[in-house]
């Protein structure tokens, strides 16, 4: 208690020799001042916002329910290359069937920068990580296996190949129950200022 008071002490003597010396007149002082008002004003206008909005269990539970449906139960360790053109995809089929390494060709041809100098690996991840038509794609391989033909999302031209795939832990509600309901609010709290958005006329200059 005695150290809180010496703080709010030491801030009010620290702000009445400020105001003596008049650091507040100072244009860009002003500014930040009117900047630190403002980022309170909203703080309480959020934290109003979310306590009259509360995130529901079952609004919760249903984000949850619909992750869990989304991830699915096994996890796939894949590989691709990705082409911006069919004929590209179709030639680089016919190369691994004729015997071209896989790692090789996406070190080569893929486009992907984040997985070709790996040879195309994509590491362990669950097939809702990627668009639908990549990952139904990846599902309906059996392991060692690579697509017969080119499979269009909206990125380009894959050619995938499964490596091995394995039953995947999913986390219960109750391990990220806090993490969907923030998760939840946050997304309140967007579309709240999209709402207010629309609706305004400021002229920045």
């Amino acid at each position: 208690a005695n150290a809180i008071r010496e703080e709010l002490i030491s801030r009010e003597v620290l702000a009445q020799a400020a105001k003596k010396k008049g650091p507040d007149k100072d244009a860009t002082v002003a500014a930040q001042m009117d900047m630190a008002r403002q980022a309170v004003l909203i703080r309480a206008y959020f934290d109003d916002f979310v306590k009259a909005h509360p995130v529901t269990d079952e609004k919760t539970k249903a984000n949850y329910q619909h992750f869990v449906a989304q991830m699915g139960d096994m996890e796939y360790n894949a590989r691709h290359i990705l082409v911006d053109k069919e004929d590209d995809a179709k030639a680089i089929i016919a190369s691994l069937k004729r015997g071209d390494a896989f790692d090789k060709l996406a070190k080569e041809k893929s486009k992907d920068t984040g997985s070709k100098d790996n040879g195309g690996d994509l590491d362990w991840g669950p097939a809702g990580r990627y668009v639908p038509e990549f990952g139904n794609a990846m599902k309906a391989l059996k392991k060692g296996e690579t697509t017969d033909v080119p499979v269009k999302s909206p990125f380009g031209y894959h050619v995938i190949r499964l490596d091995d795939s394995r039953a995947m832990k999913v986390p219960t509600y109750d391990e990220v129950k806090d993490n969907f309901r923030q998760r939840a609010q946050q997304e309140q709290v967007s579309k709240l200022v999209q709402e207010l958005k629309s609706k305004a006329k400021i002229d920045i200059k």
